[in-house]
């Protein structure tokens, strides 16, 4: 119950953290905001402060901004729909910067008690895997795999084994930026306590930097742009057919993840910064996600503004708005089904 709780809370944190950036950029360039609302469903408080209804509602699942034309048409100079196409795109990028940035928050304050962050280095090389003289050597730093910049220790196992027979690596060696093209290290069976399995050969150590101010500040905006390319990494897995609907999770799933984590933590402490460290992923994998050109999300919206652009630039005329609020509400709908077969199969894990 406890982590039910919690997710719930985490959700509606971040959606009223999403719509407070729409909100700010509103006023910030000038759209008349009617409402903004923390939480859902029935009014518990409200006050009216200049021209901007600020409420608490009751159910924690949220929040909402409501902008003036923001879904139709409206003489207002000053709607969501009578600004400029610059102003619009700001303000609807703004939601998934402030995920964005409360993950980076999250992980910042996470690396309080952090005394050094560890890199990764070729610690050795396997025997019988012909490697010593690939080209790389004990003590090489990894930087770049695959164009893929390696910013946190997890980074160069995740790249390499993605990575085909020929790899392309950048590496420090002696101060010294060393770059390695088309390095042959391919995967090899092998026989270990697990049956047999596919390694490369090499195996990967690490040397610790300091962790300064500063520095815990530019790790946390690198661990946070690598679970952006983690995202889009599985989304690129799901259009190749790589995985399948089946392992994607939604908020049933995510639930039940949260309970694992908190679960399985030594300490309570330590569940502390394992739920936090998983909230800090969710608020940028929406972030993300929020930000493809999906109908009826952020993305979407900005998609038709620019369609819009395009076609006001060579016709002089703007399109319906009746078009765009269709393919929101087919959007919609798709959506909803999606996150219906994705709860009936995080359902069937559950029972499994």
């Amino acid at each position: 119950m406890l982590y039910i709780l919690i997710a719930i809370l985490m959700f509606g944190l971040l959606i009223a953290v999403h719509e407070f950036g729409h909100f700010f950029t509103a006023k910030l360039l000038g759209v008349k905001v009617n409402e903004f609302s923390i939480g859902m469903g029935p009014e518990l408080l409200s006050r009216k402060k200049g021209e901007t209804q600020y409420s608490l509602r009751l159910l924690p699942i949220g929040g909402f901004c409501a902008m003036e034309g923001e879904e139709g048409d409206s003489s207002d100079p000053r709607s969501f729909e009578n600004k400029a196409a610059w102003r619009k795109v700001i303000i609807l990028v703004a939601g998934s910067f402030m995920n964005f940035l409360t993950g980076v928050v999250i992980l910042l304050l996470l690396s309080i008690p952090a005394r050094a962050y560890l890199l990764p280095v070729v610690s050795s090389f396997s025997e019988g895997y012909g490697l010593e003289d690939s080209g790389l050597q004990i003590g090489d730093r990894f930087l770049e795999i695959d164009g893929h910049p390696v910013w946190i220790f997890g980074d160069a196992k995740l790249l390499l084994d993605r990575a085909g027979d020929t790899v392309d690596v950048v590496v420090e060696r002696d101060g010294a930026r060393v770059v390695l093209d088309d390095l042959h290290i391919p995967y090899q069976e092998r026989q270990t306590e697990q049956g047999m399995t596919r390694l490369r050969g090499i195996n990967l150590g690490a040397v610790e930097r300091p962790a300064t101010l500063l520095v815990k500040v530019e790790m946390s905006v690198k661990q946070s742009l690598d679970y952006v390319r983690m995202v889009w990494f599985s989304l690129g897995d799901l259009i190749r057919g790589a995985v399948g609907f089946q392992d994607l999770s939604g908020p049933i799933g995510i639930v039940n993840t949260i309970g694992e984590v908190g679960s399985q933590s030594a300490t309570p402490m330590q569940a502390v910064q394992n739920v936090m460290s998983l909230v800090a992923f969710i608020a940028i994998n929406l972030a993300v996600m929020n930000l493809l050109p999906i109908p009826a999300l952020d993305g979407g919206r900005i998609f038709f503004l620019l369609i819009n652009t395009v076609v006001t630039l060579f016709t002089h005329k703007k399109l319906d708005p009746k078009y765009e609020n269709a393919v929101n509400v087919a959007g919609f709908f798709c959506l909803l089904a999606l996150m219906a077969v994705v709860a009936v199969n995080d359902v069937y894990k559950l029972i499994q």
